[in-house]
């Protein structure tokens, strides 16, 4: 897994048609403080993380979690968070384990949280509402700016496509909203023929998702070698590397966005290990 997915990811900069904003390279040094892109407070700000792995073999699971809760809450009393989403991947295979993970480490978070399933929680609408209170598809209000969380993903972590139809209902109901973030675990769309076993095409979704000009951009984790940006068009995908796992890029990170009070929107990775691999975009 991970020599194939180094090779596709030092392949994508000659693949014709892949758009990728510019990244800059100015975040996080060794105090865990990063220049910030926007020089007023945001109206928004937020942070994604994704795939834990909570529990996987022969990895320091315990304390990439630990080290996730402790960047994320440093962050926050720098910087402030309104709210924190943990994108798929909680736990490796073990989903008794996710009111652990819940009880010990989420629930240590400064800040609220939400939280959708991966390919590797095996849940599905009652396992995540027992353990966090809401089902595996939910919305989620933010002033002007509204959030659709969905599910990709069976309960035996085959890859599925999301809920058009439960998506499309909740786009309906964002109309009014200035902008709109969608919650996907795994991308709806192989850009690559050699990413058959990461992605899934769901061209259904990615048609509803074009049709809302509010639809702000989309947000996965699940390929942990992916940090940056892809395009469905117009419509950007942005990826949040990983915090635990066996496999990914070099260091272990989380995405921040932040949406000032014009609209304008930021979107960085923040290198929280400290290891020189990092990206910023403003769409």
């Amino acid at each position: 897994m991970s020599t194939r997915r180094k090779f596709l990811q030092t392949s994508l900069t000659g693949i014709a048609g892949l758009s990728l904003l510019p990244a800059i390279n100015t975040f996080a040094n060794d105090s865990n403080h990063y220049q910030r892109q926007t020089s007023g407070k945001p109206k928004l700000r937020f942070a994604l993380a994704s795939d834990i792995h909570y529990a996987e073999p022969h990895t320091d699971y315990a304390l990439h979690t630990g080290n996730m809760v402790k960047w994320l809450n440093e962050d926050h009393a720098k910087n402030h968070f309104d709210f924190v989403i943990i994108n798929g991947d909680l736990v490796h295979n073990r989903p008794d384990l996710l009111p652990e993970i819940k009880k010990d480490y989420l629930d240590k978070l400064s800040v609220p949280y939400y939280t959708i399933p991966g390919n590797h929680d095996f849940a599905d609408a009652q396992v995540w509402k027992n353990v966090f209170g809401y089902e595996d598809k939910y919305v989620l209000e933010q002033g002007d700016v509204g959030f659709v969380f969905a599910n990709t993903a069976s309960i035996k972590g085959a890859y599925v496509c999301p809920d058009n139809t439960f998506i499309k209902a909740s786009l309906d109901k964002f109309t009014d909203k200035k902008i709109v973030f969608v919650i996907l675990h795994i991308a709806p769309i192989r850009w690559l023929k050699e990413e058959e076993l990461m992605f899934t095409d769901c061209p259904d979704t990615v048609n509803l998702l074009h049709a809302y000009p509010n639809v702000k951009g989309v947000f996965h984790g699940h390929d942990h070698f992916l940090d940056g940006v892809r395009h469905t068009g117009k419509l950007p995908h942005f990826f949040d590397s990983h915090i635990g796992g066996s496999w990914g890029t070099d260091y272990r990170g989380y995405r921040v966005v932040e949406v000032g009070e014009d609209n304008a929107i930021y979107t960085y990775q923040v290198n929280a290990s400290m290891n020189p691999v990092l990206n910023a975009n403003k769409f």
